[in-house]
Formats: C-alpha cells, sequence, structure tokens
C-alpha cells in the first residue's frame, strides 16, 4: 500500500472522478475575512452531488476495478457521507453494494443513501460509530465475497480526495499560507497533502479534529496508530476510532499540524459558514473553519491568504437548535455565571451596574432562602478575555461568583433548572450519561436502575444530536455505593460522576 509522493501525484492527475463529481467552487469568504483579518477562501465541496467531497474518493475506486470485481459486488462502512458516494457510484457503473452504517448515523443521510443508491444499495444499521459498523460491514463482506470501498485507507480512494487540491491550487495562484482540512480517518488530508506539499511545499497543511475524536492526532503524537476507546458523536462524519495505516504514513511526511477544537467552537464555525454562504454546514463540514479560527487567534496572524475545506454539508435539521444555542457560547459572545447576591431590594440593581451596560442574554432565578438569592445568568461579551474581566467586577462588586462559561453541566442541564436545591435529597449522586439517541435507550435506562434508589433529581432533553443526555440524581446509601459501581459497570453508557461539582453544590444540593 505504501506509494510514493510522485506515484500519489500521477494517481491524483489521473483520478477518475468528474464522471459523477463536479469541481467546486473556491469562494471567498467575506464575512470571516473582515473578522479575522486575513484573506479567508472556503473550498465548498458540500456543494457536491451527495453534499461532500466522500464521492470523490469512492467513485475512483469503483472506477479502477476489475469487471470480476464489480460483478461480485462491492461493500462499504460509513457514518454517511462515504455511504452516499459509494451509492451513486454504485448506481452510476452498474454495481450492486452492501452499505453498513452506524446507529447514530443521522436520518438524513440514510435517506440521501437510499435515493443516490436506489434498487443498486443494500443498507445494513450496525454499531454506535464508524469502527463499529467498519467491523460488522468486514465481516458481512467476507461472507458474500465483496470488495472492500475503504472510506479513507485506500490508495485509489486517497487519490479521488487529492483532486481537491489539484483543483484548490489551480482556481488560487497567489501566496496561500494554509489549507485547513477535516480528519477522521485521514483521507482527505491526506490526499490532500501529498498533492499539495508535491507542488507547492511552502504551504502549510493543517488539519482539525475534534477534542473528543482525535485519533489520528494522539497517533502522530506516539508515532504509531492509536485506537480511542470511545469517540464523540456531534460531529459524526469524523467519529473515526482509529486512523488509517496509510492515511497516518502520509500525514506523518506531509502534514505540518493538528489543531483540535471543541464542541462550541465547532458551532460557532456552522454559524461563520452560513453567513458566509447561507448553507448550513454539518460539524465535520465545518470543522476546517473553526481550526483556522483558532489558529490564527494564536498565530496573531494578519493579511495572508487562508483555505478552509468545507467537506459537507449533511445536517441533520433537528441539530439546528442545538448548534444556535451552543454558538455564541463558542463564538465568545456570551459568557455564563452562577452569582449569589444578598435577598433584599436594590440587590439585582447593584448588580447589574457592575456590568457596565453589558447585556444580560439569560436570567433564572428562583426564591429558596431567606438571605441569599442565587442566579444563572448569561452575559454579551466581546471575546474570550471579558468573562475574566466580568468575574473580577462582580466579586469585587461584593457578590459570589462562579464562572461556568466552560461547565458542560451547566450548559447542559443546570440552566434550565435553577431552584431545585433539597433537603430532602440525602444521601444524593448526581451523574450525567450520554447514550445513543434510538427508540429504547431510555426505558434501557430506566429499567436496569435498582428500585431501591430513590430518583431526586431528572432531567432529559432531546438536542437534536446524536446521543441523549441524562443528569439523574440518585439516592443510594453509603451501604450501596458498590452495588452502584457495579450497575455503572453494567449499563454501557458513558457516564461522568458530577457530584463534586461545584455549580452543582451551590445550585441544586440539598443543606
Amino acid at each position: 500500500m505504501s506509494a510514493s509522493a510522485n506515484d500519489y501525484l500521477r494517481r491524483i492527475l489521473t483520478a477518475r472522478v468528474y464522471d459523477v463529481a463536479r469541481e467546486t467552487e473556491l469562494d471567498a469568504a467575506p464575512n470571516l475575512s473582515a473578522r479575522l483579518g486575513n484573506h479567508v477562501y472556503l473550498k465548498r465541496e458540500d456543494n457536491q452531488p451527495v453534499f461532500s467531497f466522500k464521492l470523490r474518493g469512492a467513485y475512483n475506486k469503483m472506477a479502477q476495478l476489475s469487471d470480476e470485481a464489480r460483478a461480485r459486488g462491492v461493500f462499504a462502512a460509513s457514518a454517511g457521507n462515504h455511504a452516499q458516494g459509494v451509492a451513486l457510484a454504485a448506481r452510476k457503473l452498474g454495481v450492486n453494494a452492501l452499505i453498513v452504517m452506524p446507529v447514530t448515523t443521522p436520518q438524513v443521510k440514510i435517506d440521501a443513501v437510499k435515493a443516490h443508491g436506489g434498487d443498486a444499495v443494500e443498507i445494513v444499521l450496525a454499531g454506535e460509530s464508524y469502527s463499529d459498523a467498519y467491523a460488522a460491514a468486514v465481516k458481512l463482506g467476507a461472507e458474500r465475497g465483496l470488495t472492500l470501498v475503504h472510506p479513507f485507507d485506500d490508495p485509489d480512494v486517497i487519490a479521488g480526495q487529492g483532486t481537491v487540491a489539484m483543483e484548490i491550487l489551480r482556481q488560487h495562484q497567489g501566496p496561500i499560507h494554509a489549507i485547513f482540512a477535516p480528519i477522521g480517518g485521514g483521507g482527505l488530508i491526506a490526499g490532500v497533502a501529498v498533492y499539495a506539499k508535491s507542488v507547492r511545499p511552502e504551504i502549510k497543511i493543517i488539519g482539525v479534529q475534534t477534542e473528543d475524536s482525535d485519533a489520528m492526532a494522539r497517533s502522530l503524537a506516539q508515532g504509531s496508530r492509536v485506537a480511542l476507546d470511545e469517540v464523540g458523536l456531534f460531529s459524526d462524519g469524523t467519529a473515526v476510532k482509529l486512523a488509517g495505516e496509510e492515511t497516518l504514513r502520509l500525514a506523518r511526511a506531509h502534514v505540518d499540524e493538528i489543531l483540535r477544537v471543541d464542541t462550541d467552537a465547532l458551532c460557532a464555525a456552522i454559524k461563520d459558514g452560513f453567513a458566509d454562504t447561507r448553507s448550513m454546514l454539518e460539524p465535520a463540514g465545518a470543522l476546517a473553519i473553526a481550526g483556522m479560527k483558532q489558529y490564527v487567534e494564536r498565530e496573531g496572524l494578519r493579511g495572508q491568504t487562508l483555505i478552509a475545506i468545507a467537506s459537507g454539508a449533511n445536517l441533520n435539521f433537528d441539530r439546528l437548535r442545538f448548534v444556535a444555542e451552543r454558538a455564541e457560547v463558542g463564538e465568545a459572545r456570551e459568557a455564563l455565571f452562577a452569582v449569589t447576591i444578598p435577598e433584599e431590594r436594590g440587590s439585582f440593581r447593584r448588580f447589574c451596574a457592575l456590568l457596565g451596560g453589558r447585556s444580560i442574554t439569560e436570567f433564572n432565578y428562583r426564591i429558596s432562602d431567606p438571605k441569599q438569592a442565587r442566579l444563572f445568568v448569561g452575559i454579551q461579551t466581546r471575546d474570550r478575555d471579558e468573562p475574566a474581566q466580568i468575574s473580577t467586577a462582580i466579586a469585587a462588586g461584593g457578590f459570589g461568583v462562579l464562572d461556568l462559561t466552560h461547565d458542560e453541566l451547566a450548559k447542559l442541564h443546570l440552566r434550565y433548572m435553577i431552584g431545585g436545591r433539597a433537603d430532602l435529597a440525602q444521601d444524593e449522586l448526581l451523574y450525567r450519561f450520554d447514550f445513543p439517541e434510538r427508540p429504547g435507550a431510555l426505558v434501557r435506562f430506566l429499567d436496569a436502575l435498582d428500585p431501591a434508589w430513590n430518583i431526586s433529581l431528572f432531567h432529559y432533553r432531546n438536542h437534536g444530536a446524536d446521543y441523549g443526555r441524562i443528569l439523574v440524581g440518585i439516592q443510594v446509601p453509603q451501604a450501596d455505593r458498590a452495588a452502584f459501581d457495579q450497575f455503572l459497570a453494567r449499563l454501557g453508557y458513558a457516564y461522568r460522576d458530577e457530584s463534586g461539582n461545584p455549580a452543582y453544590q451551590l445550585l441544586l444540593r440539598g443543606s
């Protein structure tokens, strides 16, 4: 599999992608350019027929197959976008395809695969991540004698994705400081990097991953492939537990750096993409924008040409609520605080005076103590340094303050539950659980609970994402703690003990 850079250059230049793919636009992004003080361009792979770059690699691989291999059929595993590319290629080439997708795949992508592939495609849902689906696909493919169309770890797939860089360098022949690309398994950045570095070695190639799906970044740091136990599901298009062997080799040789971004930054990037294109990028599609913004802020970069690959737009509509809710925090336009003030007239006025004319975006309060009032407050901000300044000003005014801007528990749950302190909740443990958002998951959780343990707090809110979140307070006597630990192990859901969270202690915990 280990091909040279010259071999990849030849493969990319002769790749068969344009039977189904199109040369996408390299669009200027005026709003991002003005805000970042650089010349920003977006490579619009969201404008492909399947709304993703994945069509390039899938078709190039399938077009290179022998007649005998095509006659047997192909199989693939995908979180959605690769599946659409395989489906469209299968129908175009007259090849039967088995496609295995995680059960967490957004419905919009499942429906699109059916629409693109028609009768040529059989869809199977298995596992909660790409890696789980891949394992199931390999088993089925072996049983049926099918040929694998890998989503990233294949030279023909990598070459197909590399045509993105070929177009970029043809479309912008002037100086380019850096090209930013999202990374899941690494097919896109491998192809882009090997082509760009072969033709224009001075251009920086910078990959971007989410903090909870950073297998490639960890693998590069360690020098060998690192398998993640779990991956985040918000950016489902890059939710890969193990980077490719060939893509890691190419990344090690040709990629300059990999950046990690959080969910809030990703939501802000989706909003940025919409402002300049009026398209709603999916989370993976906006990763390059989020990384570019982080890079500019870190480097203090000005006046340079930067290109971000907008890799896909298969966004589940139900996610928009969550994206809009978190974009302001991700863009450092909102800070969240828990504030304690005296329960007396004039206190709120004094508190507002400390804010110096800043707008309050959220204010939650419920009387619970004759001497103190506890508030959950959102405040509009201008930059990332301002929350610390606000916190200092509030404390200097004689009020207790806790900055919750980066507290996941506060942002997901507590903001909707202010006033829930309860002296009756003895022996209460507080846990957050994440579980795949599919029928029966919530019932399974409730059925697994020992009826001897009383639920003292329960908060569940469907965010339109691929996984649900529950916040639960459970009264577990000290003598039952070992049994409770066994329950957690059996349950099989990701969880976090929030019993010691300072926001919980202040706003919800009984005395």
